[in-house]
């Protein structure tokens, strides 16, 4: 009897996602893979940390999104790069979108390099890009179950911003449950209460990527984290 063994379909992303790393390393640059459902205020936090960022370190931002560059727009009016990719309506970026992205931006002297993901809790997570931490978005308007409902999103996340929590006073968000199910799913992951609103757990969210971007450098950066 024949036996059949069918190749990994999923090698050749993570054949260019290593590459990608390997690229991304050489140059001592940290990336992060920013992934949400549509509407959960990515871009948004984008624009903000950018503010409070480019004048310490040296940004570029890779856009994913289905057919529009509005969201790219918006990030070139923040002045650092940004490249756009559109899926066409796929439902998430792969390591070869990401890696033609890199031929399009100049990487040396770059310090952090965003890559945000298309609005979606399920496909995002299933494709490693080359970065070095996945960051979750999950806004209160959604509901605290959706890590229940996504888990994997949750299990590959580094990071997950709880945003939009100037809302919690109007909504029936349950914190404790969202906590336990997120912790429950991956005990290591760091959880930031954001808002763009008021400015809550910005700070501490560009202080970790500055920890983060430091512990990926070949040299020092510390006069940079002291600025």
């Amino acid at each position: 009897m024949e036996i059949k063994v069918l190749k990994n379909i999923m090698q050749h992303n993570e054949d260019l996602a290593a590459e990608n790393k390997t690229i991304l390393d050489r140059q001592g640059i940290y990336c992060i893979n920013m992934m949400s459902s549509p509407g959960a205020g990515k871009t948004s936090i984008l624009e903000q940390t950018i503010a409070r960022l480019k004048r310490k370190i040296n940004i570029a931002i890779i856009e994913g999104d289905l057919m529009t560059s509005r969201d790219a727009e918006r990030i070139d009016r923040t002045g650092v790069p940004v490249v756009q990719i559109n899926t066409e309506g796929g439902c998430h970026l792969d390591a070869n979108m990401v890696n033609k992205a890199l031929q399009e931006l100049v990487l040396e002297g770059l310090d952090l390099l965003i890559i945000e993901n298309v609005g979606n809790l399920v496909c995002p997570g299933t494709y490693y890009l080359g970065e070095h931490d996945k960051v979750v978005v999950l806004s209160v308007p959604e509901g605290h179950d959706k890590p229940a409902k996504y888990p994997l999103m949750f299990q590959e996340a580094h990071v997950c911003l709880l945003n939009k929590v100037d809302l919690l006073k109007y909504s029936n968000f349950d914190e404790k449950i969202f906590l336990s199910d997120v912790q429950a799913l991956n005990e290591d992951i760091e959880i930031i209460r954001t808002s763009v609103t008021t400015g809550q757990g910005l700070e501490d969210w560009c202080q970790l990527l500055l920890k983060r971007i430091a512990g990926s450098k070949k040299t020092d950066v510390g006069s940079k984290l002291g600025d």
